[in-house]
C-alpha cells in the first residue's frame, strides 16, 4: 500500500523549489525529524561561526569585540534579520531576553499605554510622551497623552501629572480611565495559552491593577470591551496547530480602543505574519523553532514604530538607557526598538542565531508557507491511507486559512507511541494526555519524510514491522 505514497512523494520532492535548502542543514541519515515546532534542525554554517566567535573574537579581541566585531549593535541588527519574516520594518524588532521576559515588557508596556499612562519617556532630548489612538500614528505635538485623555500615572509621591521620578521607579498607579471614559482594567489571555504566557499575564495583571479573563482566541473580537486594555493572543496555538486571526482580531481589539500582543513562537518561519500590514501592536517569539536558532536561543521583540516614543518598559535596563556609558541614576530611555533592551546580551546565543538565519538567504517566506500546507496535505493524506480507522483523530484543523505548520493527532497512548516512532528514527513529540505533534520545516522537512512518518506510525499502531 506504501509504494503508491512513497512515489508520489519522489516526485514532489523533485519538484519541491525549496529542495536544496536542505543541504544548508545538519541532518542525520535515517531519521526523519518532525520536532522543528521545538527545536530546529542545526544550520550548517553555525559551527564554524561559533569557532570564530570564541576562539578569535573572545579568545583574542576580548572586550574589543564589543565594537569591533559588533556585539554592541547585535540585538538591533539581528532583529533587522529577523523583521522581514514576520512582516515588519527594519527598525521594530530586538533579539535578547527569552521570551517568557518579552512577554511580561510587552504586556505590562501595552497596559501603559491602553491606560494613558506611559510616561514621560523621551528619548534623550526632554521629549513628552505624545498622543495614541488605536490604530493609528503618534500625535507630532508634544505634551501630555491628550488622546486617552488623561496625564501620566502617580509619581512615587502620590500626586497626579507629569512624572518626577525616574521612570520605573515610580508607584504603580490605579487603573486609568481612557478618553471614553472606560476603566481599563482588563486583560484578555488566550485561554488556550501556552501555560507561560499566562502565568506572566496573570502577574502583569496584578502589577497594573487589572483583572484577568481567560477566552478562546478565536472568541477574542467579541470578548474585547470597553475596560479592555490588552489582548495577548497566540498566533498558533501550541498543542493543535491551529492558526488564529491575527488581522481580524487584531482590528477588533483596536475598534475596542485596547491593543494586541501576539505571541508568535509557532508562526515566526512557517509563515506570512504580516505585523506592519495589519497594525499589530506589539509581538514577541521565540528562535529556536522555525528559526532554528539553537536550544535556548533568544526571543525577540516587536514594539510598533509609532509605539515606541510611548513604550515605557517594566524592566527598563542600562542596555536600554539612552547613554548606557554615562551611569546616570536617572533613567532616560534609548530611542527605538533599543528601548526593548534590558541587560548585557548573551553573545553567544545572539551570533549562533545570526549564523543561523543565513539559511533564509534567498527563501521567499511565500514560498515557505505553500510548502507547509502542501506537506501537512500530504501527511494527513498518507496518514488516512496508512492508520486503521478509528486509532487517532486529527486535531488540526482542515482549512488552510486555519492551520500553522504542524499536525496534532489526538492517540491512546500517545507517551508510548512517541516512544516507539523515535525509537524507530521518527522524531515528533506529543502533549499529555494523549496528542502526538508533528512538526513540518518546510527548510529541510521534504515529502518523504512525511510518507515516512506516517507510514511508520502506522506500523506502531498495528504492531507490523514494514521493514523501514
Amino acid at each position: 500500500m506504501s509504494e503508491p505514497m512513497a512515489a508520489r512523494a519522489a516526485r514532489l520532492d523533485a519538484a519541491d523549489e525549496l529542495a536544496e535548502v536542505r543541504d544548508r542543514f545538519d541532518l542525520d541519515d535515517g531519521v526523519t525529524y518532525l520536532d522543528g515546532n521545538s527545536l530546529g534542525a542545526l544550520p550548517r554554517g553555525v559551527p564554524a561561526r561559533m569557532a570564530d566567535v570564541i576562539g578569535r573574537e573572545w579568545g583574542r579581541l576580548r572586550i574589543r569585540s564589543w565594537e569591533e566585531s559588533g556585539w554592541w549593535t547585535a540585538p538591533e541588527r539581528i532583529g533587522d534579520r529577523i523583521a522581514p519574516l514576520i512582516g515588519s520594518a527594519p527598525g521594530q524588532v530586538v533579539v535578547g531576553d527569552s521570551t517568557s521576559v518579552n512577554v511580561f515588557k510587552a504586556v505590562v508596556a501595552a497596559v501603559r499605554i491602553a491606560q494613558g499612562r506611559a510616561a514621560t519617556v523621551g528619548a534623550g532630548t526632554g521629549e513628552a510622551a505624545r498622543t495614541w489612538t488605536p490604530g493609528a500614528g503618534v500625535d507630532p505635538a508634544p505634551g501630555a497623552i491628550v488622546g486617552l485623555g488623561v496625564a501620566p500615572g502617580p509619581t512615587a509621591g502620590g500626586s497626579r501629572g507629569a512624572a518626577s521620578a525616574p521612570v520605573g521607579a515610580q508607584a504603580e498607579p490605579s487603573p486609568a480611565r481612557a478618553g471614553d471614559g472606560a476603566l481599563r482594567d482588563e486583560v484578555l489571555v488566550d485561554a488556550s495559552t501556552f501555560p507561560t504566557d499566562g502565568y506572566i499575564a496573570e502577574s502583569a495583571a496584578r502589577l497594573t491593577g487589572c483583572r484577568i479573563r481567560a477566552v478562546e482566541a478565536a472568541d477574542v473580537p467579541d470578548a474585547v470591551g470597553p475596560r479592555t486594555a490588552v489582548a495577548l493572543v497566540n498566533h498558533v496555538d501550541y498543542r493543535t496547530g491551529r492558526l488564529h486571526d491575527l488581522p481580524g482580531t487584531t482590528a477588533a481589539v483596536h475598534a475596542a480602543g485596547a491593543l494586541a500582543v501576539w505571541d508568535l513562537c509557532h508562526s515566526a518561519g512557517a509563515l506570512p505574519v504580516g505585523l506592519d500590514e495589519h497594525g499589530a501592536d506589539l509581538a514577541v517569539g521565540c528562535t529556536y523553532k522555525y528559526l532554528n536558532g539553537g536550544p535556548g536561543s533568544p526571543a525577540y521583540l516587536y514594539v510598533r514604530r509609532e509605539l515606541q516614543p510611548l513604550f515605557d518598559s517594566p524592566l527598563p535596563g542600562w542596555n536600554s538607557h539612552a547613554d548606557p556609558f554615562g551611569m546616570s541614576p536617572a533613567y532616560t530611555p534609548a530611542d527605538g526598538a533599543s528601548r526593548g533592551r534590558v541587560g548585557t546580551p548573551d553573545i553567544l546565543s545572539l551570533l549562533a542565531l545570526e549564523a543561523a538565519l543565513d539559511v533564509w538567504e534567498g527563501v521567499p517566506i511565500e514560498a515557505v508557507r505553500a510548502k507547509s500546507l502542501a506537506l501537512t496535505d500530504f501527511f494527513l493524506e498518507c496518514v488516512g491511507s496508512y492508520v486503521p480507522p478509528g486509532r487517532v483523530e486529527s486535531i488540526t484543523p482542515v482549512p488552510h486559512g486555519e492551520r500553522g505548520s504542524q499536525v496534532a493527532l489526538r492517540c491512546a497512548g500517545a507517551g508510548e507511541v512517541m516512544r516507539a516512532l523515535a525509537e524507530r528514527g521518527v522524531v515528533g513529540d506529543y502533549r499529555r494526555p494523549d496528542v502526538l505533534r508533528f512538526g513540518f520545516t518546510p527548510l529541510y522537512t521534504s515529502y518523504a519524510d512525511a510518507e515516512h512518518a506516517a507510514r511508520v506510525l502506522a506500523e506502531v499502531l498495528t504492531g507490523t514491522d514494514g521493514g523501514a
